[in-house]
This record gives C-alpha cells, sequence and structure tokens, in this order.
C-alpha cells in the first residue's frame, strides 16, 4: 500500500524539485524546505547553503527567481511568503541528508521522553552515525561523585568517566541540531 503524502509535504517536495536547479544556478544547494502556517499566514520557507556560508546576495537571488518560477507554476492556491535564507548556525537536522553531513559534529537535541540512561529530555555529544531507527550519539564524559562538602565531611573528588554512547530512537526526537556554543 502506498504511504499517503500529506499536503504539506508534496508542497515541500514539489517546491525543492523546483528550487534545487535555481539554486545550483547561483552556487547554492537546498538544504531544507518548510511550508508551515504561524496565526493566519502561510509561509513557504527555503533554507539554501554552500560551503563558507551564504549571503543575503545569493538569498535574494534565488528569492527572485524563485518566486517568478513559483508563480508560473503556481503550487500553492493558498496567499504565501516566500522566504529564502540560511538555515543559521544551530541548524536543525531533519533530513538524512543532514545527519549524513553532520556525522562528527557536535549536536544537541531534546526529546519527547527522558532517556534511560540519564534521565533527562535534553542531550548533547558528538554524532556518531545514524540509521532509520536511530540515531548514535558519543555523550560528553560525565562526572563522577560531584564534589561536595558537606557538614563535617571532607569534599568527594571527581573522576572522569568515559564518554557514553548512546542510540536514541529518531521517533523520540524532538529536536535535533547542531551545538551553538554562545
Amino acid at each position: 500500500m502506498a504511504k499517503k503524502v500529506s499536503g504539506r509535504a508534496r508542497i515541500e517536495a514539489d517546491a525543492e524539485k523546483l528550487a534545487a536547479p535555481i539554486a545550483e544556478k547561483h552556487g547554492v544547494y537546498i538544504y531544507d524546505v518548510d511550508y508551515v502556517k504561524e496565526g493566519p499566514e502561510y509561509y513557504l520557507n527555503i533554507y539554501i547553503d554552500k560551503e563558507g556560508g551564504v549571503g543575503i546576495l545569493d538569498c535574494e537571488a534565488v528569492s527572485r527567481e524563485l518566486s517568478d518560477r513559483l508563480d508560473e507554476v503556481d503550487l500553492i492556491s493558498d496567499a504565501y511568503t516566500l522566504v529564502v535564507s540560511s538555515p543559521g548556525l544551530g541548524r536543525a537536522l531533519t533530513k538524512d541528508r543532514h545527519l549524513e553531513n553532520s556525522i562528527g559534529e557536535k549536536v544537541e537535541g531534546k526529546l519527547f521522553k527522558a532517556l534511560a540512561e540519564t534521565g533527562s529530555k535534553e542531550f548533547e555529544g558528538i554524532l556518531l552515525s545514524w540509521d532509520a531507527e536511530t540515531v548514535t550519539i558519543e555523550m560528553e564524559p560525565v562526572k563522577a561523585g560531584a564534589r561536595r562538602k558537606k557538614k563535617g565531611k571532607p569534599e568527594q573528588e571527581e573522576q572522569a568517566q568515559e564518554p557514553a554512547v548512546i542510540h536514541v530512537p529518531r521517533k523520540d526526537i524532538a529536536v535535533l541540531r547542531l551545538y551553538l556554543d554562545i
């Protein structure tokens, strides 16, 4: 049985097909596409990137040409705003190609439910691998025996442990993005 594609997913896929050759012509590639409703407004967000990052002129060139092409094709029947921009430094990793290109990078994530290993809904670490079902992260080394001074007792020494490798089910990930150290 064929998987039914939602209207939103169809618009995003079709918009990406239209945008890809335009982006390539301007020396950039499509990082992601999303079609969202915020309040009463619809937005078609096209995120572009290139080695070294994109600038406003890249966004402007792609936006102008893509806007004309979208008008010709009449892809979206509702009124919407086209936004062409960079995915940003702390970009979301939503597609397999994002994960593939981020192997070895530091990432941070939020989950729908707490990890059994840590008891937390948040994590950060190095993206080691991924597959259809899981994302594998090498967590930062944790400290054993927190440094505490209790009344009349000496401080406990901290001892570094080995990094923990966790396998996070993709279905449990609310947000996964490149770590942004600000």
